[in-house]
């Protein structure tokens, strides 16, 4: 059963947008919004389809009291794209700053999405 962590965002209406790039870190943040989805943290949102301009997604964005979000490296990609589309990121994280070293490995390391995971929650907790 997954435990719910909080935000300390102060919203019930928080978006998730991770990077879900090409490395090991952009692929943890993927998995890191699907698990705080799961939490009850925020709802995962599409980054690429903000990109896109996509109207649904652009109005359940516009919609988000908090948007949250998730890059794997300082290319900050997930948020230069929410802010080019106009929105304002409330939290930023970066996972390759929690520890993880961005490399090309696809096989995702278990210990690293456990501890990105935990870092990601205490950022989230905190204010």
């Amino acid at each position: 059963m997954a435990e719910n962590t909080k935000c300390a965002c102060g919203s019930a209406n928080v978006a998730i947008f991770p990077c879900a790039g090409a490395s090991n870190a952009g692929q943890i943040s993927n998995k890191i919004a699907i698990e705080l989805e799961k939490q009850e943290v925020g709802n995962m949102m599409c980054t690429v389809g903000i990109g896109a301009r996509a109207a649904g997604i652009m109005k359940s964005a516009e919609a988000s009291e908090k948007l949250i979000a998730i890059d794997g490296c300082p290319v900050n990609c997930a948020r230069k794209t929410l802010e080019l589309a106009g929105f304002n990121v409330d939290r930023h994280i970066v996972i390759s700053e929690l520890g993880i070293k961005k490399n090309k490995d696809k096989d995702l390391k278990e210990e690293e999405v456990s501890l990105a995971l935990e870092k990601v929650k205490e950022i989230l907790q905190a204010e």
